[in-house]
């Protein structure tokens, strides 16, 4: 199943929907170039919805790493929303969750960015 992404802006806030698989392919490598897109468009508050991401390899930890690291490059913010748990402790277990800022739901990521 490809990814399946879908932008849309709430508060000023660039969401990213993800839906499907984050594998190494054409889904790591769209994913990526998505944000660089973002990024390029000057939204420097990105927020990723994990939600209905259901699996995710190795390539798609390195495209979520390169995409923050993307955004921190530019001086933007990239965060993570809606982690299943085992999502969750993958990220646990790279200690890749000391990295993102990761918020239970959209609204905790969406007022983050006004702090």
């Amino acid at each position: 199943m490809p990814l399946k992404m879908t932008e849309r802006v709430v508060d000023g806030v660039s969401v990213l929907d993800l839906e499907g698989r984050i594998v190494l392919g054409d889904e790591s490598s769209a994913l990526r170039e998505q944000v660089k897109t973002m990024l390029g468009q000057d939204r420097s508050k990105i927020v990723l919805n994990m939600g209905q991401v259901s699996y995710i390899d190795s390539a798609g930890l390195g495209a979520l790493v390169a995409a923050y690291t993307s955004a921190k490059n530019s001086g933007a913010s990239l965060k993570l929303i809606n982690l299943g748990s085992k999502f969750r402790e993958v990220l646990q277990v790279t200690k890749l969750l000391t990295v993102f800022e990761v918020y239970d739901t959209e609204q905790a990521a969406i007022a983050s960015f006004l702090k």
